[in-house]
C-alpha cells in the first residue's frame, strides 16, 4: 500500500501516543520478533516449521504496523488545541456528548488515535457541527440521527 499523502490531524497528545507506540514497536517489539524467529529456527527444517512461519508473520505484521506509524507521523499535522478549546465547533480532540433518537446518549472523542476519527461515518457526520445540531450518520449498518448534546475540548 502506498503512503498517503493526505495530512493526518493530531492533537500533542495522540502525536506522543503513537511516537511511543512507534519506540515500543521499534525497539523490544523488533527484539522480541528476531529472537522468535532464532528460537524457532532451532527447531531444525524451516520447511515445516510452524512456529517458524508464524514469528516470520508476526514480523511481518510489526514492520506492517511501523510503517503505517512513520507513515501517519510523517504526515501528522498538529491541531491548535487553544484555538479548537476557544471554539464550539466539533475538530480533532473534541469530546461530544451525543443524543440519539431512543434517547440514548454516548460520550465520543474525536480522534484518530484511541477515538471515533474524523475520517469514519460519525466522524464525518460530526467536525463542523456544533451543540443543539441535528445530525444523520451513515453507517455501514444503516443511518440514524442524532443530536450533538456537548462539545467540549
Amino acid at each position: 500500500m502506498p503512503p498517503i499523502d493526505k495530512p493526518e490531524p493530531l492533537t500533542r497528545a495522540q502525536k506522543r501516543e503513537l511516537e511511543a507506540e512507534l519506540a515500543r514497536l521499534e525497539g523490544p517489539g523488533r527484539a522480541d520478533a528476531v529472537q522468535s524467529i532464532a528460537t524457532a529456527r532451532a527447531f531444525g527444517d524451516l520447511s515445516e516449521n510452524f512456529e517458524y512461519h508464524a514469528a516470520k508473520n508476526e514480523q511481518g505484521l510489526l514492520e506492517r504496523r511501523i510503517a503505517l506509524l512513520r507513515d501517519r507521523l510523517d504526515r501528522a499535522v498538529l491541531v491548535d488545541e487553544k484555538a479548537a478549546a476557544a471554539s464550539e465547533t466539533i475538530g480533532v480532540g473534541s469530546k461530544v456528548k451525543l443524543e440519539d433518537e431512543k434517547g440514548e446518549r454516548m460520550e465520543i472523542q474525536i480522534s484518530s488515535v484511541g477515538g471515533v476519527s474524523p475520517e469514519s461515518p460519525v466522524g464525518r457526520a460530526l467536525v463542523g457541527r456544533k451543540a443543539g445540531d441535528k445530525v444523520k450518520i451513515h453507517a455501514p449498518n444503516g443511518a440514524w440521527r442524532a443530536r450533538v448534546v456537548s462539545v467540549g475540548h
